[in-house]
């Protein structure tokens, strides 16, 4: 979905319209900020259905028909379920948002996570500036939403659904990197990481990392909570997930551990 977008959107006021099939408000340009660009569509109303649908079919031929990408009727459908919540909740998607469209069962995992992040929407993310005021997204600047449509538009950004504890997938992308005589720069682990230790499954997913082709610099990059401990309990008071404040070859605070290190104990398991 966004491969397409960006492609088919000459800058960021229309990729914002398209993303959430909002007709383009007046008076944003080129140099607009990015708080410009936000506050301007959260106050537009949304279009009808005709304009949603028409827009999934561009989406959609740009995909099949432009890159004639051989997607499956459940990838069209998928794009079609993830295109309709940025439809629905518009620049006010946060962590509860969903594909459902519905209020998500309250956990103590989901209210845990809730909580963290209550501030947390689309809007703010795209607005969200370093101590200098210099934005940091990718709608920040033209230059940086630019460099994400060239890399979209020379097929160098490729998502690969997976799971990261199963056989195939992360080990047949070290098998491309390798064979092409690269190495793997960073991995950006998110809070999948929170489920794989929870579920016990951390050791396939060091294992599977461990074959990966790597060197001194490769970096795991984690949210900020990963890199101080962080427990979430269930309502009896036991212990559902717990990360560790200092893994091996951290850097405490930025979020940022040495691969070579931390799989290390993994490597055997690998092989």
């Amino acid at each position: 979905m966004y491969k397409a977008l960006f492609e088919l959107s000459a800058d960021r006021a229309e990729f914002v319209s398209r993303l959430f099939t909002k007709p383009r408000p007046t008076g944003l340009t080129l140099s607009s900020t990015a708080t410009e660009l936000m506050n301007a569509y959260w106050d537009a109303h949304t279009a009808n259905e005709a304009a949603y649908l028409a827009n999934l079919e561009s989406i959609q031929k740009q995909l099949t028909r432009t890159h004639d990408l051989p997607l499956s009727p459940e990838d069209l459908d998928g794009i079609a379920r993830v295109y309709r919540a940025f439809y629905w909740y518009g620049p006010r998607m946060n962590y509860a948002a969903n594909t459902a469209l519905i209020p998500r069962r309250s956990t103590a995992e989901s209210e845990a996570l809730l909580a963290a992040y209550a501030d947390v929407d689309y809007w703010s993310l795209m607005t969200q500036g370093n101590d200098a005021g210099q934005g940091l997204s990718y709608l920040a600047s033209e230059d940086q939403f630019m460099f994400l449509k060239d890399l979209e538009s020379r097929n160098l950004i490729v998502p690969v659904v997976g799971n990261f504890t199963g056989a195939k997938a992360l080990r047949a992308i070290g098998t491309y990197v390798r064979t092409r005589g690269a190495t793997i720069g960073a991995f950006y682990v998110s809070n999948v990481e929170m489920y794989l230790r929870r579920d016990d499954t951390w050791p396939a997913f060091c294992a599977n990392a461990a074959t990966l082709p790597l060197d001194e610099t490769s970096l795991f990059i984690r949210p900020t909570f990963s890199t101080n401990a962080m427990t979430i309990r269930n309502e009896d008071g036991t212990v559902m997930t717990s990360y560790r404040p200092n893994p091996a070859g951290s850097s405490p605070g930025v979020g940022l551990f040495s691969i070579t290190a931390e799989v290390k104990s993994c490597t055997a398991a690998a092989r």
